[in-house]
């Protein structure tokens, strides 16, 4: 998932809780945080974390990670493979209801998968997460009515055909572009989504725009009820530090002006940090390949060469970040410690320039502009503001910056209108093709870099079908090196420890890498 880079990194892990106690610690309450107002609460058509953190909990599809990162069975209770490894036959729960206790059928699964897929519902996402079933594509296109590889078997039985045998199918269905909707409910009327007949733990009980979000518990949930009554998210922005000291919020990410305050065994707050683990995300600058003077790889090799990224590391953002050299994150499957990046080589650097088709003298390009996420005015970064030094300093390279609202920036982002921006990409899913196929083959509607390398297409086709996984996650690495000598991407930082205040009645909180539904394990002590 797209996730926005404001101050100097995203220095506030998102906070990716959760845990299992027994149906007996029900306690109730109010759980309340500050979070940025999600872009759509239409599962179909979200594709950033503001949003999906809060989709997920109200919806939910066919399949869901656990808290080990695992595919569990959500709508579904159980699933069989064919021997081609290429149809899927799940079994629904006969107890899964919409939130007014409406069940859920086969033909809910299947108008859902085929709703996602209409052109009119114009989803950015489908191709990626649900491109692999056989008819997606020519619904997608307007050459088909339906999805020919969804057949309803009967009311509690559907069975969904892949075009190859493919590892991460399952891990796919898992992301919001699956999830099941009432059709009822969206036809009903176009603002559908601020009174939502989901089906996951939590309920939308009340919406303001720009102001607040509360969920309320799902009683009927069929995987076990929510332990909170409520979660309230504020929207209307603040000072998180001073709010969660006066008691208004439970939970904060720590930045770099408070953790050595907070750290302090004499400061009380010590007792309520706690160390989240690095999430699964890079952080990277992208850059339109098509776009002069970026259509240059020495041009791009050339601003690549020039971040000193492990001195900012250090000396700007105080070592809370690594410096990123590829574009998987440390821990992630078929992450290579042996990749070699285009670390800091300032004379390689204009050495470069010289060589390029633009000439060594930046006055006489075309101006690059680097468009970031946040408000106009606001700060962009400390990291953003030392690399652009560096690169005027060392380069003679001036770059603008350009800031554009969230949802602006996304909807730009996906029309390939930026020449270069600032981003950071979450997994989806724990597998190398959430972030190497989703963002750099060729026919990827996320690739908004708009690269393309026919050996790099071939490798990660190869990966997508390759079943011995030693041999998959070699063809990935292969990938990623390429990829990263080109660099459409300049990766900057892989995240370090988040450390993250929470109030001691706030309980069952299981800090995690990537976003799983996790509000119902939640509760608050008396």
């Amino acid at each position: 998932m797209r996730m926005k880079i404001l101050l100097a990194i995203l220095l506030t892990a998102v906070l990716l809780l959760s845990s299992c106690a027994p149906l007996a610690q029900y306690k109730g309450g109010e759980l309340v945080r500050l979070w940025d107002d999600p872009p759509t609460l239409d599962p179909h058509l979200t594709s950033d974390v503001s949003a999906g953190v809060l989709v997920v909990e109200i919806f939910g599809g066919l399949v869901t990670l656990d808290r080990d990162l695992k595919v569990i069975p959500d709508l579904a209770t159980k699933w069989k493979v064919s021997p081609d490894r290429k149809t899927y036959t799940f079994t629904l729960r006969r107890d899964a209801k919409f939130h007014n206790g409406k069940p859920v059928t086969a033909r809910d699964v299947k108008w859902s998968l085929e709703r996602a897929a209409d052109p009119k519902t114009r989803s950015t996402t489908v191709d990626t997460y649900l491109g692999d079933i056989i008819g997606v594509r020519e619904k997608l296109r307007g050459q088909s009515q339906e999805i020919t590889g969804v057949k309803v078997i009967d009311d509690y039985t559907i069975e969904i055909t892949i075009d190859a045998p493919k590892a991460y199918f399952l891990s796919k269905l898992t992301y919001p572009t699956g999830f099941v909707l009432d059709r009822e409910n969206v036809e009903a009327r176009r603002d559908w989504f601020k009174n939502p007949n989901g089906t996951g733990p939590f309920k939308l009980k009340e919406y303001v725009p720009g102001e607040r979000l509360v969920l309320e518990r799902n009683p009927n949930y069929h995987l076990e009820p929510p332990k909170l009554d409520t979660v309230k998210f504020l929207l209307a922005g603040g000072t998180p530090m001073v709010m969660y000291e006066n008691n208004e919020i439970h939970l904060t990410g720590v930045g770099l002006a408070d953790l050595d305050r907070v750290r302090d065994p004499q400061n009380p707050l010590s007792k309520e940090l706690h160390v989240a683990a690095p999430s699964f995300e890079t952080s990277y600058l992208g850059m339109d390949v098509t776009r002069p003077p970026l259509d240059d790889i020495k041009i791009r090799q050339a601003l690549a060469y020039a971040i000193n990224k492990d001195e900012i590391a250090s000396k700007v953002l105080a070592n809370r970040v690594k410096a990123a050299y590829g574009v998987l994150p440390p821990g992630f499957p078929a992450y290579n410690p042996d990749l070699k990046g285009l670390g800091y080589d300032l004379e390689k650097a204009k050495n470069l320039l010289t060589e390029s088709k633009y000439g060594p003298d930046p006055k006489k390009w075309p101006r690059i502009t680097l468009t970031v996420p946040g408000e106009l005015g606001t700060a962009i970064g400390l990291d953003l503001e030392a690399i652009l030094a560096m690169w005027r300093d060392n380069l003679g390279i001036t770059v603008e910056v350009q800031q554009v609202e969230w949802a602006t920036f996304l909807e730009e982002l996906d029309s390939h209108r930026l020449q270069m921006f600032a981003l950071a990409w979450m997994a989806d899913y724990p597998d190398p093709q959430n972030f190497l196929d989703l963002h750099f083959h060729s026919q990827s509607v996320n690739n908004q870099t708009r690269y393309s390398n026919a050996e790099v297409d071939r490798l990660l086709e190869a990966a997508r079908v390759e079943e011995d996984e030693k041999a998959r996650f070699s063809l990935y690495q292969q990938a990623e090196q390429i990829i990263v000598n080109e660099a459409p991407w300049l990766p900057l930082w892989y995240p370090g420890e988040g450390y993250i205040l929470i109030k001691p009645q706030v309980k069952d909180y299981l800090l995690l890498p990537i976003v799983v539904p996790k509000y119902r394990f939640v509760y608050l002590a008396k």
